[in-house]
């Protein structure tokens, strides 16, 4: 849920928003919107230049092959040398990817993200070896080796995992050709990518008297606009102009459901869930239990769905009335304003997170203001020893702030493990990845509620806090049965194109809105949606984003309550990184998630907001 458009919002001064104590450091001067990549490499000329170096030295990462099992020394003088390079590498694909999604346009940055893409297969095809060649050692001798070699203990639990995973392993040469094929199995979203964010021609609507072009970050923005009329155009003319293509976006996708599929079944998985869970010991009944609690609470997505029909005064209800706030609220956020309120919210999570915080945002590596070309969307990426990357596209609305939390949690999360981790094990699991940034926009969600000043106000955060569950919940986990789905029919060996996705997408729409209820209308035009998400590129990845809030807001509540010990408790969840697998680490931090407890939770929130909005609703 979002704000009116910037056209008709007020600006809200940084003096007015934190009389909230805003950070002097933050204050002193403006953030820069644009980043410095000098942390990674000076100039293009420099990444190219480390390019061919690390492509020269790939011969010596092949010629360790046959030494891991002479001593433990060995061993670890191996392991040693494929971490060094594995950084290497980070940072040359890192370096491609942002100056990439900062303009698609460009064909310098096309052409580095491809060489960094050929890099890719052949840097992971030189060291295919290394997995098989682990395993063969057995554990007895592997537990030897670390009892001997003090030098060994950070490479400790990859070396558990690689055992671990060895009836999934195939042989070094099978591997080495699998890498090498990487590029050639990842183009299919190199071509969504450059489809969606370069090459489509947008639609030009004219709205509040202003020509906006409708891509995806304008369109994340007008969807909330509060005539309805406008709203219904900017949905037609969006998924019009993706729905053109849903023939190209079926292939593509289609392409990627079923690698995964042949990929699961030459590893020897069930499954390609239980391939994607497996590798990081994720039980495939976090997956499956997610689904089976978002189903069974529908029933309050569709109350708060009522909920919003009452509350914009519509007649009916439709897929394009999701996104206008319940309330308004004209106000515009500048980027430092952004920071301060991010900073006041998180003061929960103490003194040193704040330091650190302080510090990260005064690196000068974010990336923030929209501009064409640029990707849609935000992210956060890194490379240990360098600080943390945010890209954001900064509208000025609330939700622009809400994502500024977020991405900085992401960030907060890398300084935090590369801090308390060597580099083997700071790099941390997508599973646990989303919990420190959700829980970010959580602290920063009660922070606002508390600060509201009317009941207008109040009534406008806790619909942004409801929205967010909706989102982050339901939405999140209907986009995992999608992928349940698309992959289950591969499995089966139906064809997947781009008709049968729309249809598979379509019958989730309906299901989790209420269509055959009355409750919500699914427009068939809007069954296009799954080609407007880039993560299904990214397979069994989106359900992590439901499983995050669950945990975000079991450790946010607990830290805002003064629970004895959740702070300190969380804190040392994001300082783990990759020392524990991400099941067991929130096990550890007394959550378990292949129960349905803390589902329900999420859904009980959901109820609790909704009563106390009735009831602030009742009083007006």
């Amino acid at each position: 849920m979002k704000t009116l458009p910037l056209s008709r919002a007020v600006a809200l001064s940084l003096a007015t928003a934190l009389a909230l104590a805003a950070p002097a450091a933050v204050r002193a001067e403006p953030l820069p919107t644009t980043w410095n990549l000098s942390p990674l490499f000076a100039t293009p000329a420099d990444w190219e230049s480390a390019r061919k170096a690390l492509l020269a030295d790939l011969p010596k990462l092949t010629a360790l092959k046959g030494s891991l099992g002479k001593s433990a020394k060995s061993l670890r003088t191996g392991l040693d040398a494929i971490s060094a390079a594995n950084l290497r590498f980070e940072r040359l694909r890192v370096y491609a990817s942002m100056t990439q999604s900062t303009d698609n346009r460009d064909a310098a940055n096309q052409q580095r993200s491809n060489l960094a893409g050929q890099l890719d297969g052949e840097y992971h095809s030189a060291i295919a070896w290394l997995e098989p060649e682990i395993q063969s050692l057995g554990e007895a001798k592997v537990a030897a080796f670390l009892k001997a070699e003090p030098g060994l203990k950070k490479h400790a639990e990859h070396l558990r995992n690689s055992l671990r995973q060895a009836r999934h392993t195939l042989s070094a040469e099978t591997e080495g050709a699998l890498a090498a094929l990487g590029p050639v199995r990842s183009a299919t979203g190199d071509v969504r990518t450059l489809l969606f964010n370069a090459d489509t021609k947008w639609p030009e609507l004219t709205v509040d008297g202003k020509a906006e072009r409708l891509d995806s970050t304008k369109y994340g923005l007008l969807r909330q606009h509060p005539d309805r009329a406008v709203r219904k155009q900017v949905f037609d003319a969006f998924f019009g102009a993706i729905g053109q293509y849903e023939n190209t976006y079926g292939v593509t996708l289609g392409n990627v459901v079923q690698d995964d599929t042949t990929m699961a079944k030459l590893r020897h998985y069930p499954s390609a869930v239980a391939m994607s869970l497996g590798a990081e010991e994720i039980p495939e009944a976090v997956y499956r239990t997610l689904v089976a609690e978002a189903h069974k609470g529908l029933p309050t997505l569709h109350r708060y769905f009522k909920l919003r029909q009452k509350m914009l005064g519509l007649p009916d209800l439709h897929y394009y009335d999701i996104y206008p706030a319940l309330v308004t609220q004209n106000k515009a956020y500048s980027l430092d304003d952004a920071a301060a309120l991010t900073l006041a919210a998180t003061k929960p999570l103490g003194e040193d997170y704040q330091a650190l915080l302080k510090t990260t945002l005064k690196a000068g590596t974010m990336h923030a203001m929209p501009a064409p070309g640029k990707s849609g969307g935000a992210y956060q990426d890194g490379v240990y020893g360098a600080p943390p990357f945010v890209f954001l596209n900064h509208q000025g609305e609330f939700e622009s702030v809400s994502t500024f939390a977020h991405e900085w949690g992401h960030a907060m999360h890398t300084a935090i493990a590369n801090r308390a981790q060597p580099y083997e094990t700071a790099g941390y699991s997508l599973f646990i990845a989303e919990i420190a940034s959700t829980a970010n926009e959580v602290l920063l969600s009660q922070y606002m509620q508390g600060q509201a000043a009317t009941k207008e106000e109040k009534l406008y955060q806790l619909g942004y806090a409801l929205e967010r569950l909706r989102g982050t919940f339901f939405r999140q986990a209907m986009f995992g049965e999608f992928e349940l789905n698309t992959h289950d029919a591969a499995a089966k060996g139906e064809a997947l194109n781009g008709k049968r996705m729309t249809e598979l997408y379509c019958q989730l729409l309906k299901d989790y809105h209420g269509d055959a209820a009355g409750v919500m209308k699914i427009d068939p035009a809007y069954c296009q949606e799954w080609a407007f998400i880039p993560h299904f590129y990214r397979p069994f990845y989106v359900y992590q984003y439901a499983t995050s809030i669950t945990a975000a807001l079991h450790f946010a509540e607990d830290i805002l309550a003064a629970k004895p010990g959740a702070r300190d408790n969380y804190l040392k969840l994001l300082a783990s990184g990759g020392s524990v697998a991400p099941y067991q680490a929130l096990k550890n931090a007394g959550l378990d998630m292949a129960t349905p407890a803390p589902y329900q939770a999420v859904i009980h929130r959901m109820d609790a907001i909704m009563d106390e909005m009735e009831k602030l609703l009742a009083a007006r």
